[in-house]
């Protein structure tokens, strides 16, 4: 067993509360917590007609007009905030800042913009005795997740490399038009975080990147290439190719995103079956370890990671609101891929490998200053 999908949660009754109707929530999301028999309760969003919309497509019970009625809901004991990284941080000290029966947040990542931002609100929370947690939704892709198993059981021995090769073309949200942060703070976050998921924390990163051709709006981190170095020497490195050649201006196209690890007991490699949605295409993976020799072994699943994989985030949080524990995906655990991401812009203004406790040291001296 690869433990591809999470077990569910010890208590799947707390009443969820969501801020926000866009296409993820209405065909994601919900559809995943559906499945799961998750109960929600509530939807709000800035355009309540899009809120009743959803509500009636998918079975709950109170549309409201605003978010402070929602918040007035006494059946609402989770929240799940599904708003933009600029409205997010807002949104969730709106929230603190008034008496509300809420014991938990599932926040969109980034969970802000900024590395400073982000840790104001994990502080804020930590106060609050808000449980935090952000949606790193592709820890719980059933490949990431199988691989993640193979390395804690030891088949693959230590990790020497890990890759993942991204050409895809995303949908570029409105929002994101005026961040002058793309691909690091939307695609990129994905896959470093699964990086530190595999491996922990590296000491440094290096990152390159030039504006994609195709995207019209002001950007400097287009396509972006990044090299994690870790202090036992293994090293991980990713492609992440929004551009992925000219496949909307009449070429063939070539889209997938690919991982591979490589350790000195053995090897594993994958891919990732997001690029196909709508179609339900399940992610893969195929290994060969020491321990088995001769073989390439290929487990099978029917799940997807969208949208099976969005019931994991979810149901993490609501385990540990059962169960008292810290959440996998918590918060504070969440400022360490920010602070990954951060560090990855700072390279490329200053064309050098940077440390990762730079960015956390500068924000530890904000505070104190």
């Amino acid at each position: 067993m690869l433990n591809h999908v999470p077990p569910p949660p010890a208590r799947t009754d707390f009443g969820i509360g969501v801020i926000g109707a866009g296409f993820i929530v209405r065909d994601v999301q919900l559809v995943a917590y559906a499945k799961a028999g998750f109960n929600v309760r509530a939807i709000a969003s800035a355009n309540p007609a899009r809120a009743r919309e959803v509500a009636a497509l998918r079975g709950i019970s109170h549309a409201y007009d605003t978010v402070d009625d929602l918040l007035n809901d006494p059946s609402v004991e989770v929240l799940d905030i599904a708003v933009p990284p600029h409205v997010q941080p807002e949104m969730i000290r709106r929230t603190l800042q008034r008496p509300t029966r809420i014991k938990g947040i599932l926040a969109q990542k980034p969970l802000a913009l900024t590395y400073a931002e982000a840790a104001a609100i994990v502080r804020a929370c930590e106060q609050a005795g808000i449980v935090l947690a952000v949606n790193q939704n592709m820890r719980y892709d059933q490949s990431v997740r199988a691989a993640k198993t193979l390395l804690d059981r030891g088949e693959l021995g230590d990790p020497v490399l890990g890759a993942v090769d991204m050409r895809a073309i995303p949908h570029w949200q409105p929002w994101a038009r005026e961040y002058g942060r793309l691909t690091l703070a939307i695609m990129s976050i994905h896959h470093l975080d699964t990086f530190r998921y595999w491996f922990g924390d590296p000491e440094f990163v290096y990152a390159s990147a030039r504006p994609d051709p195709r995207t019209k709006f002001p950007h400097r981190d287009g396509i972006v290439l990044y090299i994690l170095e870790y202090a036992n020497g293994m090293r991980a490195a990713a492609w992440d190719d929004v551009w992925a050649g000219p496949a909307r201006e009449g070429a063939a196209s070539d889209i997938y995103i690919r991982w591979r690890i490589e350790g000195t007991d053995g090897f594993a490699q994958g891919a990732i079956g997001w690029p196909g949605y709508p179609n339900a295409v399940p992610s893969t993976i195929e290994y060969a370890t020491r321990r088995e020799p001769g073989r390439i072994i290929r487990p099978q699943w029917s799940e997807v990671w969208f949208p099976d994989a969005f019931a994991g985030t979810m149901g993490d949080l609501l385990d540990a609101l059962a169960t008292g524990r810290t959440p996998a995906i918590s918060g504070r655990d969440n400022l360490k891929t920010m602070a990954l991401v951060e560090a990855c812009y700072r390279s490329l203004d200053e064309h050098r490998p940077v440390r990762i406790d730079e960015i956390q040291e500068k924000s530890n001296e904000a505070r104190t200053d």
